[in-house]
């Protein structure tokens, strides 16, 4: 027997259908404002985000002394690069998170699944967990470019111009092997990962969005390691970083996008290491 539209046009799936999606959309734009607040807070350094903001390139060489890293500190730090990464990769995952709660939740509906409740915050859990392994490799990271003497220790950049030139020009190369094109064409087709990917349960739906996160990591890896040269808590290079996220991957010229940055990271960084 066909369901039978509400008073207000619609059936009683789709209302649901609809109001599932519009809680989905409300959480993710919570989350990533909370975590953007948090950035612009200082993310829990006792430091001045406007200190450690610069439109300068490169960003000032001042004297720099190597922190006390205690366990504390360093978690701080994990805590930091973590929320940081959930600012700048939700906007551009949620395409992808979105599209999994639909179609999850069209399969509950015709009864194909044991429940109707779609995992949908399993799956950006895993999407995160991904982005949190990052965080602690990338805190180990700064830890050791502090003591090389390679990254000020308090504003967070780069005070090496030989270093910041290789960095990019590592950076502009990435974007054009195909490990990084590959990725991004995962990234890019959220539908076609879902059909590759496709697991039942909120434990399928944690590996599924981990899955996710790895190819979402394997697409940005070293553009999120430009922080090392702009400054990690430098809100101009995490807007402009994150908004080069946002469009290669959702524009529909996205790979030319992303290997126009590749050219502008090569010759930026071969200007600085001839300069």
């Amino acid at each position: 027997m066909a369901e039978q539209p509400e008073p207000g046009g619609r059936t009683l799936t789709e209302r649901i259908l609809l109001r599932d999606q519009m809680v989905t959309v409300t959480g993710l734009v919570l989350i990533t404002g909370l975590s953007w607040w948090w950035l612009l807070m200082g993310a829990g350094t006792g430091m001045s985000v406007t200190a450690m903001t610069t439109w300068s390139f490169p960003p000032p060489e001042r004297p720099s002394m190597v922190t006390d890293w205690t366990l504390a500190y360093a978690v701080t730090m994990v805590v930091m690069w973590w929320v940081m990464m959930i600012a700048m990769m939700t906007p551009s995952a949620a395409p992808m998170v979105l599209l999994y709660g639909t179609a999850h939740r069209h399969e509950a509906g015709r009864g194909k699944l044991e429940t109707a409740a779609a995992p949908t915050f399993a799956f950006f859990c895993g999407y995160l967990a991904a982005w949190l392994v990052f965080s602690v490799v990338a805190t180990g990271l700064q830890w050791a470019l502090e003591l090389a003497g390679l990254v000020h220790a308090m504003l967070m950049w780069s005070i090496d111009r030989q270093f910041s030139g290789a960095f990019l020009i590592m950076a502009g190369a990435y974007q054009f092997s195909p490990f990084k094109q590959a990725c991004l064409r995962h990234c890019r087709a959220p539908a076609v990962f879902l059909a590759r990917h496709y697991r039942r349960g909120t434990a399928g739906a944690f590996r599924m969005g981990l899955t996710h996160g790895l190819y979402c990591l394997g697409c940005c890896l070293l553009l999120m390691a430009l922080l090392f040269v702009g400054g990690i808590m430098n809100l101009v290079w995490i807007a402009g970083l994150a908004i080069l996220v946002l469009l290669e991957k959702l524009l529909p010229r996205g790979e030319a996008i992303s290997r126009l940055a590749g050219v502008v990271f090569l010759v930026s960084g071969l200007w600085l290491m001839l300069a």
